[in-house]
């Protein structure tokens, strides 16, 4: 069984929220990236998305462009990040970790390669976000090679492609909370509730709910109807700069803490 589908099983079984911290590769610095992984599951992590550096990162805002500058101007690429994640599961075999990152880097790497190395490295899934479900055969060999192809849904998604989205999703459904950039302050709780039901009306694929979750109490608000919450920008904002890997970790445990503890709360008030 793929990690990603046995561990939100085992979330299902206990009737917890997942945590999804997204960080990007090689941001703060090279040295911190393999600690820091592993502080992140210290800190609640369930399982991590890992942003691959790319010069036009169209659905992101400005923290997380930042972050992709300064990995690149770092040399960060593709088989780096593998190194990293190789040597992160030789201590940590059990949580699923989810390449995130755009189209460009994974066709010049060589899509046979790319999937070959990934799944060598430890890698779970990729969520490729302009390779939308219209094109997926171009990444077919992803999925050949057992990785799982995380979609994208939003607010603004057609019915007639939500269930197409539902009907091909594996792993997880990744839903945009609003029709933005990463990192924007535009979350409408009622209308990412009712979209989130809707979904899940269609498919028992998990549905994880990212863009717009910043701290605990967004976090725990969307916990209680979510499987999983990812949080992005609020993190790499407060691991810029953060270049030791003792910087890096203990900013990430200082700000993850409360949300998992708000989220283990909203789990405990729902099922009573």
């Amino acid at each position: 069984m793929n990690r990603i589908d046995k561990k939100f099983a085992e979330l299902k079984s206990a009737g917890r929220t997942g945590l999804i911290p997204f960080v990007t590769a090689g941001d703060p610095s090279a040295a911190a990236m393999v600690p820091l992984l592993h502080a992140l599951v210290d800190s609640g992590a369930d399982l991590i998305e890992l942003g691959v550096p790319f010069s036009d990162p169209m659905a992101d805002g400005p923290v997380i462009q930042h972050a992709n500058e300064r990995a690149l101007a770092n040399g960060v690429g593709l088989a780096q990040i593998f190194g990293w994640i190789g040597e992160f599961r030789k201590t940590d075999s059990k949580t699923p970790v989810v390449l995130m990152g755009y189209l460009n880097p994974v066709e010049i790497y060589g899509y046979t390669r790319f999937a070959r190395d990934a799944v060598a490295a430890g890698v779970d899934g990729v969520l490729l976000v302009d390779c939308p479900l219209e094109e997926a055969q171009t990444a077919q060999a992803l999925d050949a090679a057992g990785l799982r192809r995380i979609f994208l849904s939003a607010p603004t998604t057609s019915e007639s492609r939500l269930a197409a989205l539902c009907e091909s999703a594996r792993g997880f459904l990744y839903h945009v909370a609003f029709a933005g950039v990463t990192g924007a302050d535009r979350l409408r709780l009622d209308a990412v509730r009712g979209r989130v039901a809707a979904i899940k009306a269609r498919t028992a694929t998990p549905v994880a709910v990212g863009f717009g979750v910043r701290d605990a109490a967004s976090a725990a608000a969307i916990g209680e109807f979510a499987d999983a919450i990812v949080i992005g920008s609020a993190l790499v904002e407060k691991l810029a700069g953060r270049d030791s890997a003792d910087a890096a970790c203990a900013a990430a445990r200082e700000f993850l803490a409360p949300i998992r503890t708000a989220l283990g709360a909203g789990a405990q008030a729902h099922a009573a």
